[in-house]
């Protein structure tokens, strides 16, 4: 990585110092994470986001859920010491992460500039007349204990070393590296990594079980949706659509759903007094967080699991090789060129689609269904997305790849089912109530 980029880095975490108009140390470090500039480095690809973030999440949310147990851990046995500072606990949690996941042997500067971070959060929490000298100390001692018990579990879970190359095949229907790099399968390994929650990566791998038919007449309506409206040059894509191709694809799936979490905390604790804001919120917010970004982990595992088992061409390869697949409703373009540069791993399922329909699941789960928000992105500053449900969203996210021209639609439709199932799962399986009771973090009835 360049020295440049380094810099960069180190820029954006310190801007953060100054930054810090959350609710909560929980999500006032998740915005840290996502908008420092370290989940869109070049070493940092937009799959890897996915297993960051959960880490980071899990480490989070075991560390503060240590203190008091009401939930099932994702990993770390509830055992702080009493009276350990909560917030401190999920500082250190994150703070530690964050240097585990991007270390100061790489990243020479990062290390200073989380340092100053951590100081404006401590400075806060020690100012704070419930907490003691003792009470923080507690929780930082914990907080560091839990991150490097995340970090040394999921250092196991097959991410590391990669396998060989993945070149796909030569036959019809098969991927191959695409134009312009010819790059080869990016991380194949996350199609057996160990899964979060899930029993295994191809629990629910009949829910996308492989594109249409290449001779069928889904296929060729789909073909030709992608050629022409997805095409870099086509006169029938509009304006808006084109814009809106590009904002999906400006920044990691991650970002953008954790941007919009952030933002329905931050007006749920609106609702609520100040008491339940300093106390309640904390666990809340990081159970809250930390299923969104273990749904969207192992929705992007089952995904791969998917893309290299069925292994399907992309549309700049089908299009040019149209005249091998078969059926008379398609025809062959070698010219042809997709709005944005296709990704380097095979198209079915959708990756995007997937993560985005675990995260919007989990989020109208826990915000109903016609919850109203915007998106935005940290690369694409000044634009944004505003919806009245998360099904509009998922809606725009399936145009935006097919407009693109990356994808056709049954692997972003299908990958909406995967990742929604996925979700499910999550939901159903994680983070539960200590005493086994059916109630949503803040003791009432899930919104539905």
């Amino acid at each position: 990585m360049k020295v440049a980029s380094k810099l960069c880095l180190t820029l954006a975490v310190a801007a953060m110092v100054a930054a810090n108009a959350r609710a909560d140390e929980v999500t006032d470090w998740n915005q840290t994470l996502f908008r420092s500039g370290l989940m869109t480095n070049p070493t940092t690809s937009p799959l890897v986001t996915s297993r960051v973030a959960a880490i980071f999440s899990a480490a989070v949310f075991d560390a503060v859920n240590g203190i008091d147990g009401r939930y099932s851990p994702i990993h770390v046995t509830p055992a702080a010491p009493a009276g350990a500072s909560r917030r401190a606990a999920a500082v250190q949690a994150a703070y530690a992460s964050m240097l585990l996941l991007y270390p100061t042997a790489t990243y020479p500067s990062l290390k200073a500039a989380l340092d100053g971070r951590r100081a404006a959060s401590m400075a806060v929490i020690a100012a704070d007349p419930h907490e003691t000298a003792s009470s923080i100390a507690s929780g930082l001692a914990w907080g560091e204990s839990v991150a490097a018990a995340i970090f040394a579990w999921r250092s196991t879970d097959g991410f590391t070393p990669p396998p060989l190359p993945f070149l796909g095949g030569t036959a019809v229907g098969q991927w191959r590296p695409t134009p312009p790099g010819f790059l080869a399968g990016a991380a194949p390994q996350f199609a057996y990594m160990t899964p979060w929650v899930l029993d295994s990566p191809a629990q629910f791998h009949s829910l996308a079980a492989g594109p249409p038919a290449l001779t069928s007449a889904r296929y060729a309506t789909e073909f030709n949706e992608t050629r022409t409206m997805g095409s870099l040059t086509s006169p029938l894509r509009t304006a808006d659509q084109t814009l809106y191709a590009f904002f999906w694809n400006s920044t990691t799936v991650g970002s953008l759903w954790n941007g919009v979490a952030l933002s329905l905390l931050e007006g749920d604790d609106e609702g609520h007094g100040s008491t339940h804001r300093r106390h309640g919120s904390l666990l809340e917010n990081a159970r809250r967080l930390a299923i969104l970004n273990l749904a969207m982990a192992d929705a992007a595992i089952a995904c791969w699991e998917a893309k290299y088992s069925i292994v399907a061409w992309r549309p700049i390869t089908a299009i040019a090789l149209a005249d091998t697949d078969g059926n008379p409703a398609t025809a062959p373009d070698t010219t042809w060129l997709p709005l944005l540069v296709t990704p380097n791993h095979p198209e079915y399922p959708s990756g995007h689609s997937t993560v985005s329909g675990a995260a919007a699941r989990v989020l109208a789960r826990f915000f109903g269904q016609r919850a109203r928000f915007t998106v935005d992105s940290d690369l694409m500053l000044g634009v944004t997305r505003s919806f009245r449900s998360f099904s509009g969203a998922l809606d725009e996210v399936t145009n935006a790849r097919v407009f693109a021209g990356i994808h056709f639609r049954a692997a972003c439709e299908d990958g909406q089912v995967l990742g929604g199932a996925v979700a499910d799962h999550v939901l159903s399986n994680a983070l539960l109530p200590a005493g086994g009771d059916d109630e949503d973090d803040d003791g009432q009835a899930p919104r539905r």
